[in-house]
């Protein structure tokens, strides 16, 4: 872990959200959310009632990434986000597509299931990526188990970024440590997101679903942080079902470390560069 890193983490730490680690504050914060448009410097376009905003140019691209944002599907797409998929579209010569997805506690899985396959299928014929951090990573996970129900061709990649792959929280989990998530908001969150369903529906919990011909998958975790164990578990189902894949673990790293400005973020990128080019 560098010198910049832990400084990093010593940030996040003192600016971790109060209502991470209570469920009481997380219920104020659930009722207390407005829809909220994104605003953002970035060009968009509007796909069915949907903010879709992009980076880099499609014709001269070599790919098309659709990239789905985090925030434990409560939380807006934010300038930390326009950020890296700014860099993503830039350093892999990327078409990068960043949906404004609807969101909690307004909305639930259904209507963004619906409309990120809508927005799939426009741009299936390009060499196509689909990328995502935290929440977002989860909801990649879910998506591509849920392609091969509807008969629908797997991406040609996935990368994800420390992956929310049980939004049940079905483990005993330890956030005293962790400087972004804490036990007690997911599982309020994971609640809100997954609507009538039941949170260990492979729909918004990747961990339960099937992952038999999933594309090549390629998943970054920290060992600091309290998705660690389940992403480990998750990585088990990938090798029973033979999925082609790599997990790399930032030892000693925090929650979506590839998304800071720390040294072991270029090393990321290579590594994403490795995969896809």
């Amino acid at each position: 872990m560098s010198f910049i890193a832990k400084i990093a983490e010593k940030i996040l730490m003192f600016t971790k959200p109060d209502y991470m680690d209570s469920k009481e504050k997380a219920d104020e914060f659930l009722a207390s959310k407005k829809d909220k448009s994104p605003k953002s410097i970035f060009k968009s376009f509007d796909f069915n009632g949907m903010e879709v905003f992009q980076f880099g140019n499609k014709t001269s691209s070599d790919r098309t990434i659709i990239f789905i944002h985090g925030g434990a599907y409560v939380g807006e797409i934010n300038y930390q986000h326009y950020i890296f998929c700014y860099l993503l579209a830039r350093k892999l010569n990327a078409y990068v597509l960043a949906p404004a997805y609807p969101l909690a506690p307004k909305h639930t899985y259904k209507e963004s299931f619906n409309l990120i396959t809508q927005l799939y299928k426009e741009y299936s014929d390009d060499n196509i990526v689909l990328a995502g951090d935290s929440a977002g990573g989860g909801f990649v996970l879910s998506f591509c188990q849920h392609l091969n129900r509807i008969n629908l061709a797997q991406p040609d990649n996935i990368i994800v970024f420390s992956p929310w792959v049980d939004v049940s929280m079905s483990d005993s989990y330890d956030s005293k440590l962790d400087p972004i998530l804490g036990e007690a908001g997911l599982r309020e969150m994971g609640k809100s997101w997954a609507g009538d369903l039941n949170t260990m529906d492979y729909k918004v919990s990747p961990l339960f679903g099937d992952n038999e011909n999933l594309a090549k998958t390629l998943i970054f975790v920290g060992d600091n942080e309290i998705f660690y164990k389940d992403v480990l578990k998750y990585v088990e189902n990938l090798k029973s079902s033979n999925v082609d894949h790599r997990l790399i673990v930032g030892k000693g790293l925090f929650h979506i470390y590839p998304l800071f400005p720390i040294p072991e973020a270029r090393d990321a990128f290579k590594e994403i560069k490795h995969e896809i080019m």
